[in-house]
């Protein structure tokens, strides 16, 4: 282990012991935001603390079986536990790069999911609509909650747009990757000579954004209310219940009628502009990262195809890393933790390479 990751799990132990004591004072005790803040934070700090702790053991325990090797006697014993003990080191010493990539700030949020038909006509629609029940039965197996924004049904089925908000655990985290285009190749029921059609749906996953995440003044807002249309019985043809806001700076607007009430409306609609407008300042970033190492790794652009669903060869392709797996019924039905699990592995090795290389740059720097 090089010696400036040492230095800085140290460190974080060090800060590990000091946090444990302040949360043990009576003054941080009795004031209740510094100890949740305080307790937060040592939390998030130990599972660090804790592998590098196992990491220091594992060093004890191979010095002493190299010590071993002198003994003639234990010299073959010896050499089987140091072979067992470096490959452990190793794998440790991979695991403790991992838990000190900086984080997502936004993995632990929920998240505004939007699905819309892209190029198919009516095939896309349909798509989307079994993408919409792909990531519902997703959720249910997670133990999240998915509840729909709004919706715009199709005349033949299917939608044409859907947006929803998925609230759980870590669910930005786990579905941030799958922003993009989502292609599906199958033979249309209303084709007659069973001709294969390609259809595309896009996808966008955005980290639900907090008045403290997006500050919006009232005077870059324009606010027009409107008649409903659609489903919704005879309020909607009576009321002025639509609401529709464009921010000016940017000219995002976002149009929301799922609620009876325009008050309601407004702060859904609200809500959709906050995450928008947040997914816009998170692209930036990432577009400046990316442009500082000249690649993009893991931007989840939406017009970059990410997938495709082929019905025929009963296969999923994943483009971003060259994965495919079969059993797309299965897939459609919410089971989609060994793709996410890849995604997210593909994404932690690109961030750990550029780790690597910000901390030998620093170091270099230093000399």
């Amino acid at each position: 282990m090089h010696v400036s990751i040492r230095t800085k799990l140290e460190n974080i132990s060090q800060r590990h012991e000091e946090l444990a004591e302040m949360l043990c004072a009576p003054e941080i005790v009795s004031d209740k935001d510094r100890f949740l803040a305080l307790s937060r934070e040592h939390a998030e700090l130990s599972p660090v603390v804790n592998a590098f702790a196992r990491y220091r053991e594992l060093a004890r325990n191979l010095l002493q079986a190299r010590e071993l090797l002198a003994d003639i006697d234990m010299r073959e014993l010896a050499q089987g536990d140091i072979a067992r003990l470096e490959r452990d080191q190793a794998q440790l010493e991979f695991e403790l790069e991992l838990l000190l990539l900086p984080s997502d700030p936004n993995d632990s949020k929920n998240v505004i999911l939007e699905i819309r038909a892209g190029a198919g006509g009516e095939e896309a629609a349909l798509f989307a609509g079994e993408l919409w029940r792909m990531y519902t039965r997703h959720a249910e197996r997670q133990g999240w909650t998915i509840e729909p924004l709004g919706f715009s049904e199709a005349s033949a089925g299917g939608l044409k747009e859907v947006i929803g908000l998925v609230r759980g655990r870590q669910v930005y985290a786990k579905l941030k990757y799958e922003s993009g285009v989502h292609r599906v190749q199958r033979v249309p029921a209303t084709e007659a000579q069973g001709r294969i059609h390609t259809s595309t749906a896009t996808v966008a996953i955005m980290p639900e954004a907090a008045d403290v995440d997006v500050h919006i003044k009232d005077s870059e807002l324009r606010i027009d209310v409107m008649r409903s249309s659609g489903h919704g019985g005879q309020s909607v043809n009576t009321t002025d219940s639509a609401v529709r806001i464009t921010h000016l700076p940017t000219g995002l607007a976002v149009h929301c009628q799922q609620e009876k009430s325009q008050i309601k409306n407004k702060a859904l609609a609200m809500k959709l502009l906050r995450a928008r407008l947040l997914e816009l300042e998170s692209r930036r970033v990432q577009a400046e990262r990316a442009a500082q190492r000249k690649q993009q790794v893991g931007t989840g652009e939406r017009s970059e195809k990410v997938r495709t669903y082929n019905f025929p060869q009963d296969r999923i392709t994943d483009h971003r890393i060259g994965l495919t797996r079969y059993d797309i019924l299965a897939f459609m039905d919410g089971d989609i933790d060994d793709v996410v699990a890849a995604l997210r592995a593909n994404d932690e090795a690109q961030r750990l390479v550029e780790f690597t290389r910000a901390d030998a740059d620093t170091r270099v720097h230093h000399a």
